[in-house]
């Protein structure tokens, strides 16, 4: 039975990568033969510091909330942490993203928990069903706004966003359901895990998912208006493109932080709104701005001293 799992979770990465490989190839081969163009293009850069400081403070915001809803789910589970090295543990972990293998974030995240005296399994257990959360909702984002985004420019392609959307819809919604939830925990663990999130929690955890996707797109439509003069972003526009390219980076195992996927699949879904030059500077300017935050927030965790672990390990 064990190497029958063992099998099957390495088809379902060959899957990945296989599907990541083909999507990274179409969509640089794309903008390969477009390039000239970018190069060619005068792009009118108008720099507005309240715009991209409101950016990055909405992206600070949805952080909180994410780390808030963390906690939340661990004292379901028994578990406490203080709020301070809870928002510690997520930033630093967070950076294992970075790492080729998409697994280091989530790892970091239940194992610096577990140092701090959460138990090894709720700390487990926290860090896959947040991770499946984020995903499950975001592609329900993606398909919602992505869509709109896509239909005039690669239609083919908003059948499959709706397919997914309606099942990442439908398997987001039954983590409410407590026989489900102890039932993924128990398969993630191994074991019969202690209790179980409530509903209300787990509604929340939707909830707060959904917003802050929302919440990034509203950050990168903002962070256009503050870099680009004359670029007409629409709200959901950059909702949808965000989402989109984010995921796709994020489930390409291969590349650390999704580097060249992100961009280059959002460069395929604005250059049709706003013109490929200033989709290709908007990219850029995105993974510039995400990644110096998630820096930008880690550091003073990584210098200040960590408060001592809140339950006896």
């Amino acid at each position: 039975m064990a190497r029958r799992g063992m099998s099957g979770r390495r088809w379902w990465q060959l899957v990945q990568v296989v599907a990541g490989v083909v999507v990274l190839f179409f969509a640089i081969r794309q903008i390969w033969r477009d390039w000239d163009e970018i190069r060619a293009s005068q792009l009118d850069w108008n720099i507005r510091p309240l715009l991209v400081l409101g950016s990055l403070a909405i992206t600070l915001v949805m952080y909180a909330l994410l780390i808030a809803v963390w906690r939340q789910f661990l004292r379901d589970w028994g578990q406490q942490l203080g709020g301070w090295t809870a928002a510690r543990i997520w930033t630093i972990a967070n950076l294992g993203k970075y790492i080729p293998g998409k697994i280091w974030a989530i790892a970091g995240l239940a194992i610096m928990a577990q140092r701090q005296g959460v138990a090894a399994w709720a700390a487990t257990a926290s860090a896959v069903v947040l991770q499946a959360l984020a995903v499950g909702t975001g592609v329900l984002v993606a398909g919602l706004a992505g869509t709109q985004v896509l239909a005039s420019t690669h239609p083919w392609v908003v059948p499959a966003l709706w397919t997914l959307a309606i099942a990442s819809a439908a398997g987001v919604f039954l983590l409410v359901s407590p026989a489900v939830n102890r039932l993924i925990t128990t398969r993630v663990l191994g074991r019969e895990p202690a209790g179980s999130p409530r509903p209300g929690t787990v509604l929340l955890g939707i909830g707060v998912n959904l917003m802050a996707w929302g919440g990034y797109g509203v950050a990168f439509w903002l962070l256009a208006r503050g870099t680009l003069a004359g670029v007409q972003l629409s709200l959901v526009d950059a909702i949808g493109a965000f989402t989109t390219s984010y995921l796709a980076g994020l489930l390409f195992l291969l590349a650390p932080g999704g580097l060249f996927v992100r961009e280059s699949i959002m460069i395929l879904m604005l250059q049709g709104s706003i013109g490929l030059a200033p989709a290709g500077a908007l990219a850029v300017a995105s993974r510039l701005m995400l990644t110096l935050t998630e820096i930008g927030v880690a550091v003073p965790f990584l210098v200040l001293r960590s408060e001592r672990p809140s339950v006896p390990s």
